[in-house]
């Protein structure tokens, strides 16, 4: 919204400003970060008086939950979603179909996320919206995600997998694309709910994976970045890097809360939407399989579910004492903060990971 200010501006003065990307990521940021310590207190107090029982705890969770984390109010994602909306509407280019795309994609999971939350503390249960509900609302927004996708993307990218480090290599996926961009965009919304166990364990490296896949959108999105580390050039994906700047934003506003010990808990509602968007932009930067090294924590979290489950189906025994894998380490005898900030430096590293993925061509 704050870039047609640069109508006013004759080139040389502070109006000029709004025409960077760069600057209004920055005002993006905070933005979001303010938004996040304004209402952070005032939400968490709303969602205490309407949550007597606060979030579920499984009964078949880490025995320790039971105490530690008994009474603490879920769906604070409200919180990191209205930071992110609010932000991306006042510094993007609302001209931008990109920006559309990834933001429709983070209400719409959001939403999922907040009908299963609400569920889950009226009733008083973990049980919640059913899976497969979920899954097929999350397929249709990531169908429709895919589809707009490749009205945007230029010709010769468009149904192209590109694959990291081969610079000059693409895969046509034709038909395929859409159901391979859904696969995407729903599997990192249930990775990072899968995740989300821990005080501040989801949260860090969203905002790491943001902060990477809003460098890349950048990148991709300008032709020289583009010409010199030799990336498949997306003409508009710049625009990305601000939403992402307020994700990160909004993310640290929460984490401020969401620490340990957590005072609020994001929920579904915060999960599936940064995870969506995510996924999101990941496909409209054509970075979907860098994604999933810059999101490999995720992917293992993921991964060490459906080992468990197809195991123990299997064998009738299991492979970790508890899925996902973070509670695995609760059960070994690890403290929670230890847990939390040993994945943080895996995502981190896994960052860094994929990043170099740009310059090794």
């Amino acid at each position: 919204m704050l870039y047609w200010l640069t109508a006013f501006s004759d080139g040389g003065d502070i109006f000029n400003l709004f025409r960077y990307i760069t600057f209004r990521a920055g005002g993006a940021f905070f933005t979001a970060l303010i938004f996040g310590f304004m209402f952070g207190q005032p939400l968490i107090n709303l969602l205490k008086r309407k949550q007597r029982n606060g979030q579920p705890i499984r009964d078949d969770g880490p025995e320790s939950h039971i105490l530690t984390k008994q009474g603490t109010p879920t769906m604070g994602g409200v919180l990191i979603l209205g930071a992110l909306i609010l932000s991306t509407l006042m510094w993007a280019r609302l001209d931008n179909g990109f920006v559309w795309i990834v933001l429709l994609v983070t209400i719409g999971f959001g939403a999922i996320g907040f009908v299963d939350d609400y569920a889950k503390v009226t009733s008083n249960s973990h049980a919640g919206l059913s899976a497969r509900i979920r899954l097929i609302l999350g397929f249709i927004i990531a169908g429709i995600a895919g589809y707009f996708a490749t009205t945007l993307h230029p010709d010769s990218l468009v149904n192209q997998l590109a694959l990291p480090v081969y610079k000059d290599t693409l895969v046509n996926l034709g038909f395929m694309f859409i159901p391979f961009a859904m696969i995407v965009i729903v599997g990192a919304a249930n990775s990072v709910n899968l995740t989300d166990g821990l005080d501040g364990l989801a949260i860090m490296p969203v905002m790491i994976a943001a902060a990477t896949m809003g460098v890349i959108a950048y990148a991709v999105g300008r032709v020289d970045f583009t010409d010199y580390l030799g990336l498949h050039y997306v003409p508009g994906t710049g625009e990305l890097l601000i939403f992402m700047a307020g994700l990160i934003g909004g993310g640290l506003g929460f984490l401020w809360y969401n620490a340990p010990p957590a005072a609020v808990f994001m929920g579904d509602t915060g999960s599936l939407a940064l995870g969506g968007g995510l996924g999101t932009v990941a496909v409209l930067t054509k970075h979907e399989l860098v994604m999933a090294i810059v999101g490999g924590l995720f992917v293992v979290e993921t991964m060490s579910v459906i080992i468990q489950v197809l195991y123990f189906k299997k064998t009738g025994k299991r492979v970790f004492l508890m899925a996902p894998i973070h509670h695995h380490f609760e059960k070994k005898g690890w403290a929670e903060p230890q847990i939390v900030i040993r994945f943080w430096i895996i995502s981190l590293i896994l960052a860094m990971i994929g990043l170099a993925t740009l310059k090794v061509r």
